[in-house]
Formats: C-alpha cells, structure tokens, sequence
C-alpha cells in the first residue's frame, strides 16, 4: 500500500496545491467540496452525498458488512498567508494554515487507493469518506462541521472511525499516538461586571467596576489552583477585558472574555459552576454580573481498539520507530463529536519541514513537507483495508 501511495504522490501534491491555493473558510467550502466531488466521480463506483453540514460530503465506497469511516476536514483560517510559494493563498485574508488541504487530499488518494483493492479482492463491507466542513469555526448556533454531519446522520450505520492529522512540528515519518483522552472540551465564557458608573472626582459616589475587576480575575484564576483536583488537567483563560472610555469616567461596566478547557465531564461542569462564583465576587463590592457560556468542542477519547489498529498499520508501513507517544493537548478538535458515536481514534503524522524554520499551526507562515501525503495516504488506506478483510481484532 505504501509503495502505491508513493506512486500517487504527484497527484496528491498537485490536490493539495491546487486546495491551499484556493483556501475557504467554515461552511463556504464550495470550490473545495465541488474539487472533492468532482475527484471522487473520476475514481468511479462511489455513492456520494452531497450538502451534508452545508458544504460537507460523504461518500461510500462498497455495501454490506461493517462500515470503516474516515475524517477530513476541509476548511481554512481568516489569516493573511505569510510565505510566497508558488501555490500561496490567492484569496486575500484566508490561509490554510493547520494542514487541512493536506487533510483532504489524503482522503482523497485514500479512496483511489481503496477503489482498486476492493475491487481487486471483491471485499464486503463499506468505507465512508467524511469530508467535514468547519472544523474551526462554528455556525450562527454554535454548532461546527462535525456536529452537523454528526446531526444529519453521516455517522449512521458506522461501526468505527478514524482520522489523521498533519503536525508541522514533528518530522516526517513519525506519527504521535497515544489512547485515552487526546484533546480538551473547549467552552467559552462571557461575562460583564456592570454597577452605575460615575464621575472619577467622586468614587465614593457609585461602586467601581474597575476595582472590583481585580477581586474577579484574583477569582477566576484562582479556579484551577484551588478549587479543581490537581490530579485534573484543566485550564481558565481570560482572553479579554474590556472597560473605560475615559480617565475621569468610572465605567458602568467592564467586559471579560475568556476559554474553559478539560478533559473529565464533572470537570468540565465544575469549571462553569466555578466561573459563576467567580464573577458573582463583583456583588460584594457593590456591583453585579452576566454571565454566558457557550459550549463548544467536547474532549476527544481515542478508544483502544482503533488506536491499537493505527499504531500497528503505522509500524508495519513505516518501520517500528516511526511511532512516538503523545501527550494529551488542550486543543480542542471537533472530530470529538465523531468518537463519541462509535470508536474512533486520531493520529497525528509529522510533515515538518527540515530547515530549521518554525512553522506552527495558524501561524501566518505555516507549511509542511509534502513527503507526508503519501505516507498518511497508505495509513489511512491500509487500515480500511484490513478492517474490511477482518484482520484488525
């Protein structure tokens, strides 16, 4: 499989240009989704779906049996490419910029490869290729790609999935995986500490929104330390404060803006019940507060069996060192949603450049080594195979 993928890797540069190329942000992957389509209809013998998640497709290749699915997403960033190739960003302000044209391209070679030995040894059982849109951006109802795909029945009749992920920091050739919980679920918090306001010449006149800010924030990030078991990974950022528009005005309200990661569920509650508290602090000083949370991603749990199936494709394909372990992120991922239906498991594959330039994710400068495209290609690919073949316990 890997010496197919190899042959295939002109292709699989030229999808990925050309995607880069033309980036699109969250539920407007027209080009791309049509690019996609328009690939799969050249293979031949695929059912494909169209308008799943907005711009989404999914396709399936085979009937009967089990179903293997695999993940990618397809959308951009809103950042101004920072890095004259020749397939640079031609839409002004938008950038891939986390390696999701190489994401889709793989997939894409995955199901060339696939086509043919599932033909070749008239296998039972489906392959469904989800071509997600909006992995990092959510819609008018908070809801992202995966979760819409999730709600309009893409993962119906799947029996597992799996993933991959491009990592412009780990080299080529290694791939980082590791099972349990992987990524962080992500909420947001806002909140506005509010009072009367008044003249700075007369502080005594109406409670400070401004000094109360102090006792909040002492509050906030006190959350993890104090009130959180150590033993618990979690995070409280606040990300923005906003208050004041002048230096003799005591502000009638003073605006914060912050992330709330974890990995256990009661954690998770336990962080919100905590930020209530926290702010609700802005009342002994005279004041008051709003709150909103907004929930987002939750965490992803890479479950042993299909990680177990990736770790051992990985070893046989790319040699025994090519497998790293990985520490859990509390960066959030949507695929989440997906691994929550059925099994699923996440690998990360290193497309690092070696030239000792720092390229990290949604960095305006951000690229990889395409040698990585054939590599994930024959992963994906041969796991799907031997999971219809029935060789993966």
């Amino acid at each position: 499989m890997l010496e197919q993928a190899q042959h295939i890797a002109p292709e699989l540069i030229r999808l990925r240009r050309d995607i880069h190329a033309h980036p699109e942000l969250g539920f407007r992957e027209t080009r791309t989704a049509q690019l996609v389509v328009e690939m799969l209809r050249e293979i031949g013998g695929i059912e494909i779906t169209t308008g799943i998640a907005k711009t989404g497709v999914v396709a399936d290749l085979g009937t009967g049996g089990r179903t293997i699915a695999i993940r990618a997403d397809m959308d951009a960033l809103p950042i101004l490419e920072q890095t004259n190739t020749p397939y640079a960003s031609t839409n002004a302000g938008v950038m891939h910029a986390c390696g999701h044209d190489a994401h889709t391209a793989m997939l894409l070679g995955t199901a060339l490869l696939l086509r043919e030995r599932m033909a070749q040894e008239n296998l039972s059982g489906r392959v469904r290729f989800l071509f997600q849109p909006s992995e990092e951006q959510s819609d008018a109802e908070n809801k992202s790609g995966g979760l819409r795909m999730v709600e309009e029945g893409a993962m119906h009749a799947v029996d597992a999935i799996i993933a991959l992920h491009v990592d412009s920091m780990l080299p080529v050739g290694k791939v980082a995986l590791q099972s349990g919980w992987v990524t962080a679920a992500v909420d947001e918090f806002e909140a506005w500490l509010t009072a009367g306001g008044g003249h700075g010449a007369f502080p005594h006149e109406t409670p400070d929104t401004i000094w109360m800010l102090a006792p909040v924030l002492t509050a906030l990030h006190a959350i993890t330390s104090r009130r959180i078991d150590p033993l618990l990974p979690a995070v409280v950022a606040v990300g923005q404060v906003h208050g004041g528009t002048a230096s003799n005005i005591i502000p009638s309200e003073v605006y914060l803006n912050g992330t709330l990661r974890s990995f256990d569920p009661q954690v998770r509650e336990q962080l919100i019940r905590e930020v209530e508290q926290a702010v609700s602090v802005a009342r002994v000083f005279g004041g008051d507060y709003r709150l909103a949370i907004a929930r987002g991603y939750p965490a992803g749990y890479n479950a042993e069996q299909p990680t177990a199936w990736l770790g051992q494709v990985t070893t046989d394909l790319l040699g025994a060192d090519a497998l790293v372990s990985k520490s859990r992120s509390m960066g959030g991922e949507d695929f989440a949603y997906m691994c929550e239906r059925v099994p699923g498991a996440m690998a990360i594959i290193g497309a690092q450049l070696d030239d000792g330039v720092r390229r990290p994710h949604h960095a305006p400068n951000f690229d990889i080594d395409e040698r990585v495209l054939p590599l994930g290609t024959a992963v994906l690919a041969e796991t799907a195979l031997r999971f219809l073949r029935g060789e993966l316990a």
